[in-house]
């Protein structure tokens, strides 16, 4: 395929993402927008006004980016892991696959939909929490970045999910089991100074925590772990994720029978 052609395969598939999260706008954007109000009304208003400020900011300040990012996760995951689950369901998947589009293009196109359910929703949250406290943003580049990665990153392992999940029960695992736990002990609603130092080093072997604080830092200009560390780490993460899911596909695991 040349590169016109391949650039109208990759714009169909996000085109098709695209339309599946706007058309059902009241299952995909509503919920986290109403999800996220509630802990700011909640967290922020009722019990962060009870609470000391952290690194000279209100509570409420310091949520924010948490906020935003694991409505991102949520968000990136959930999309990627349910449109390539239901696409392998309803045997749509075949089509795409029998077809000359390469299978980075393939990847490319089901992440890029899930980057963009993740940023629109993060935009959303924005606007709801400027509602609530004052939006600064500290460094907007670094901001944009880690939005970005990190939706990538989690629209990348939905991918996965949706790879080798074999029913409905399979897609609910992870965000249930795994990305649940791991974003409210990311240092969402907590700087991890806070923490006795054993449980200090515990935290630094949660991947979510970096993203959070290389989030914070873009809004606030704070962090608990080196910004730099932070973003190789995402950086080592996504390309990782990427190489793994292009060898499924060549492969063909999870996805003949």
């Amino acid at each position: 395929m040349n590169p016109s052609e391949l650039w109208v395969a990759y714009a169909t598939i996000v085109r098709k993402e695209a339309i599946r999260y706007l058309r059902v706008w009241s299952q995909t954007l509503l919920p986290p927008v109403v999800t996220m109000s509630l802990y700011f009304v909640i967290f922020g208003g009722f019990i962060g006004s009870q609470i000391a400020p952290i690194n000279g900011y209100t509570y409420m300040e310091f949520i924010v980016p948490g906020l935003i990012m694991m409505s991102v996760i949520m968000s990136s995951f959930m999309h990627t892991v349910s449109s390539f689950y239901f696409a392998k369901f309803q045997k749509t998947l075949e089509e795409i696959m029998v077809s000359p589009t390469p299978y980075p293009v393939v990847i490319a196109g089901y992440v890029t939909g899930g980057v963009l359910r993740g940023m629109t929703i993060a935009t959303l949250v924005m606007v709801v929490a400027s509602f609530f406290t004052d939006v600064t943003m500290a460094h907007p580049g670094i901001m944009l970045l880690f939005a970005l990665l990190t939706s990538v990153l989690f629209s990348m392992i939905g991918l996965l999910n949706g790879v080798f999940a074999n029913s409905f029960d399979g897609i609910s695992i992870v965000p249930n089991f795994v990305l649940t736990p791991l974003t409210y002990l990311g240092g969402v609603f907590y700087s991890i100074t806070m923490l006795p130092p054993f449980w200090q080093s515990v935290s630094h072997g949660n991947p979510i925590l970096y993203m959070v604080n290389g989030f914070r830092y873009g809004f606030l200009g704070v962090s608990d772990v080196s910004v730099t560390l932070a973003a190789g780490l995402l950086g080592s993460l996504t390309a990782g994720l990427f190489i793994y899911t292009w060898y499924l596909f060549k492969t063909g695991r999870g996805l003949r029978a």
